[in-house]
Formats: structure tokens, sequence, C-alpha cells
């Protein structure tokens, strides 16, 4: 406690310094991922391609890549940017797949009403597609930016600064306190991310609560029975796209 108590201005910076080269990342990869994902999605061709390539890249060691950017890119070994773009890359990796189970695992019944209600392309995906896919693709998120925080320490290696400073400077020196203090800092922030996205994604989902599925179960119902099979489903397609509209518009 003494060390932190006359070190926390310098743990409070590089703790910035680690959110930082830890969410950028998550940010970028989430904005390619998600029109990567959606192209790919039920796709035979692209869907292999981007699934496949995308995990490849999760195979390449963090400190390699970390090494062998600056030669790629023509950046410092020490700039934060390498760390930025490497995590970038692994987070992709990652959600892409996420992003692509989340897109596949969407009712045609609700696309094929919103179509059949005048919606256009891009007011179908950002208006039905994206809010559906959210509770997969929060839990893919969830996990790239818990595994982002972690690595990011690997750059205290090649002199990048970050809460893993802590690491290598108490190694260094002795001072277990140091560690401690580095390894702590990492999982509270780990924690609080998560827990953020959690209730990001819980207030982006509030259409879950409202009952959609009643006009699934009334649909099924209909076509157990056999009488108005394909109005039941159409009336249950078009109250369940009722339910994400409202809920979107509430959140």
């Amino acid at each position: 406690m003494n060390w932190l108590t006359n070190n926390w201005p310098a743990v409070l910076e590089l703790a910035g310094a680690h959110l930082m080269q830890s969410v950028v990342p998550v940010v970028i990869g989430l904005l390619i991922s998600v029109p990567l994902a959606r192209l790919a999605a039920g796709n035979r061709w692209l869907r292999p391609l981007f699934v496949t390539g995308s995990s490849l890249l999760y195979t390449i060691p963090s400190l390699t890549l970390f090494v062998v950017l600056p030669l790629i890119l023509g950046t410092r070994i020490t700039a934060v940017s390498n760390v930025i773009v490497a995590l970038t890359l692994y987070v992709i990796a990652i959600l892409v797949r996420s992003c692509v189970d989340a897109f596949e695992s969407l009712d045609r019944d609700v696309l094929q009403a919103a179509t059949a209600m005048g919606y256009k392309p891009a007011r179908r995906f950002f208006g039905v597609e994206l809010p559906l896919a959210v509770p997969v693709m929060i839990a893919g998120l969830r996990v790239a930016t818990v595994s982002n925080i972690s690595m990011v320490s690997v750059g205290a290696v090649i002199g990048i600064q970050s809460l893993g400073t802590l690491f290598t400077d108490g190694l260094r020196r002795s001072i277990v306190a140091e560690i401690v203090v580095g390894i702590v800092a990492t999982v509270v922030i780990a924690v609080v991310l998560d827990q953020l996205l959690r209730l990001l994604g819980h207030t982006m989902t509030r259409w879950q609560r409202t009952g959609t599925a009643a006009p699934h179960a009334s649909a099924r119902r209909r076509d157990d029975t056999g009488d108005g099979a394909d109005t039941g489903g159409a009336r249950g397609a078009a109250g369940a796209l009722a339910t994400v509209e409202s809920g979107g518009a509430s959140a």
C-alpha cells in the first residue's frame, strides 16, 4: 500500500494508457467486423473465407505482431499505433465469427415481414437485423474486450507504456507491490468494462423483455391446428417486428 500511495499518479497515467490501447481497437474492430459479417452471413463463398481467414489472425503471437508491424507500417517499435493495429486484428478475429453467427441466427419470418412492410435494405439492417443480432454480438464483444485488456500488457516487454510496465519494472527491481498493483488494476479495468458492456446489451435489448415470444407462440399454435397457418405466421412475425421497433425507440 505504501508503494501505491507514493506512486498513484504514475499508476493512473498507465491505467489511462492501458484503457485507451484496449478500447480503441475494440471500437475499430467492431466497425470493420459488422459489415464483413453481414456480407458473409449465408454466403457459401464469403463465409468460409472471412470466418476462417479472420480466425487465422488469432494464431499469430501478439509479441511477434508487435515487432513485425513496425516493419510493415514504418513506425517506431515503441509506437502505440502498433498495439492498436495488432489488437484490432485480434478483435476482428473474434468478432467476425461472432457477428456471422448473430446474423445467421435471425428469425427469417421477421426479416420477411420487414421487407413486406416496405423496409429498404439499409433501414431493415439498422432497424431490424442489427437490434436482433445485438445479444450474440455483445457476447463476442465482451470476450474481445477482456482479451484485449490482457494482451495490451505484452507491449510493455518492448517498451510500450501500459499497466504491463508495472509488471516488467516490478520484476526488474524486485518490487512485489508494484506487480500486485499492476495485476489488480488490470483485473479491475477488465471487470468494469465487461459489466458496462453487459449493461449496454441489457439496455439495447429491452424488446426481449416486452413479450416478443408471444407472437411466435400464437403462430405456432395456429400452425399446429392447421387454421390460418400463413396468416398466423405473418402476424407473429409482424408482431415481433413491432416489438423490436418499439424496444429500439424506447432505448
